[in-house]
Parts: structure tokens; C-alpha cells; sequence
């Protein structure tokens, strides 16, 4: 069964054909690299698109993975509306937490290297005229994560990242 497949890298869009069995948020926590069949990578700097017939894809190389429509999400969650910087893109997003989580008291941390993300909008970071793409759900590779602003401590969940601003507090 192949899925279609589009995640953000470093060097820019990558679009392709996944061909697995298992879902693809299970993929992206368990596999170090991902196949995919008819790559297409449109570059950040505006070249002319770069395609593959076949391509092996390094996890640690996605910035941010757009959730095909199936992926189960929380249904019960707390919605944090979050401002990341993650390679060159800026993301504003939601992410969701269990009801009653506080981070600074939570013993639970995410297992894998993406965190999921609702109402996502993604711009070139320091070129927001370019405009931004949206989707309903995308993971962010939590390491990758440079700067970001939210409501809660997030800390733990994007370690190596700085917090800027505390949204609807100070500044850290």
C-alpha cells in the first residue's frame, strides 16, 4: 500500500510515495530511514526540482512531516498554541496535551524524536512575504527545534531549544 508522503527538510520540500505497511507516525518513531518511490524535492532557493525514481530517505534529515488524514490524534486534548523555529522555517502550530498536564510536574516526556502538531502554518523563516503553507496535522522532529514561544514549559519536549518568549508572560 503507498501513501503519500511530504516532509520539510534542510534543503526544502521533499514529496514522494512511501511504500510500508505500518502507519506512518509509527515509521518515523521506529525506522532510522524511510524508502520512497517517486521523490520529488522542490530546493528553498528556488531551483528547478529535483526527482527520483527511488530514494532512501534518513530520518534525522525530516524537519517536519505532514500526517496523512487517517493518523489518530488526541481527542481529548488541551490545544498550546506554540511559535517554533525548526531549520529555516517558522511554525505556528497547536500541540496537544492530556487534560490537567503540567510540565513541571510531568514525569511523562515523548518517546520518540516527533511530537505531533494541529493547525499547522510553516513559512521560510525571515521571508514571511514568500507566504505559508497550512496543514491539519503535522510531527516536528523535536531535536531539530532552534527556538520556540508557548504557554507552557516545553523544555523537556524540545530539548536544545531556546524558549524566546512565554506566551502570555514574560520573556525567559
Amino acid at each position: 500500500m503507498a501513501t503519500d508522503f511530504e516532509a520539510y527538510t534542510a534543503a526544502g520540500v521533499l514529496q514522494a510515495r512511501l511504500v510500508a505497511r505500518d502507519r506512518l507516525g509509527d515509521l518515523l518513531e521506529t525506522m532510522d530511514s524511510l524508502a520512497v518511490e517517486r521523490a520529488a524535492l522542490q530546493p528553498l532557493d528556488g531551483s528547478a526540482s529535483e526527482s527520483q525514481a527511488r530514494a532512501v530517505v534518513e530520518i534525522d534529515d525530516l524537519l517536519l512531516v505532514v500526517a496523512p488524514p487517517d493518523t489518530p490524534t488526541p481527542v481529548h486534548a488541551a490545544w498550546h498554541e506554540l511559535v517554533l523555529e525548526v531549520g529555516p522555517y517558522h511554525v505556528v502550530a497547536e500541540m496537544p496535551t492530556l487534560p490537567g498536564f503540567d510540565p513541571g510536574r510531568s514525569l511523562t516526556r515523548p518517546g520518540g524524536p516527533f511530537v505531533l502538531l494541529g493547525r499547522v502554518a510553516i513559512s521560510l523563516v525571515g521571508a514571511p512575504a514568500l507566504g505559508e503553507v497550512e496543514h491539519d496535522f503535522a510531527w516536528v522532529n523535536r531535536y531539530a527545534i532552534e527556538t520556540y514561544e508557548a504557554d507552557i514549559e516545553l523544555g523537556a519536549y524540545f530539548p536544545g531549544a531556546r524558549e524566546t518568549i512565554r506566551m502570555g508572560g514574560a520573556s525567559a
